[in-house]
């Protein structure tokens, strides 16, 4: 059976964040936490970048934009820490959201912070499965969702997003 975990790893050349600006930021945001901060990266994901930050026993996930991005819509931090903020609610599978920061001068772009959950991170091509267990697979993350929203189990069957 495949890995499907994404583990982080160090973190890419080009995609450092301050960790001098960061530490004290997170330091006044989260109080009585203790210990170094330490930061290794997602290297799974397509468009903004994914950072396991680790400040003492607390571990969190931090996303940011790409460097170097200019297009503000296609990477809004905003809009996705209030999409994930209202999810969560809905959907306890998904992260807590723990802050949005919209200052630049903290990582150069605005960045929000969820907690860490860990769990399979469905790819856009499962490792060794074939597409209809792929589509199968997909469907059921799809059900589970629709449940947790909902709260209903549907009662014809569904047909999986082609």
């Amino acid at each position: 059976m495949p890995d499907l975990l994404d583990h982080p790893t160090a973190v890419r050349p080009g995609e450092e964040l301050d960790l001098a600006r960061l530490e004290p930021f997170l330091l006044g945001r989260f109080p009585g936490s203790t210990g170094p901060l330490a930061v290794e990266q997602f290297p799974s994901g397509h468009s903004n970048l994914t950072y396991l930050v680790r400040l003492g026993d607390r571990e969190m996930v931090l996303r940011r934009p790409p460097f170097g991005s200019k297009v503000k819509t296609a990477h809004d931090m905003g809009r996705e820490y209030r999409v994930l903020s209202k999810l969560h609610a809905f959907y306890p599978a998904a992260p807590k959201v723990l802050l949005y920061c919209g200052d630049d001068s903290i990582l150069g772009s605005p960045f929000y912070l969820v907690s860490r959950v860990t769990g399979h991170v469905r790819f856009a091509r499962l490792p060794g499965l074939i597409p209809d267990c792929r589509r199968k697979t997909s469907g059921n993350a799809l059900e589970r969702l629709r449940y947790w929203v909902t709260g209903s189990i549907p009662t014809t069957p569904t047909n999986p997003i082609e």
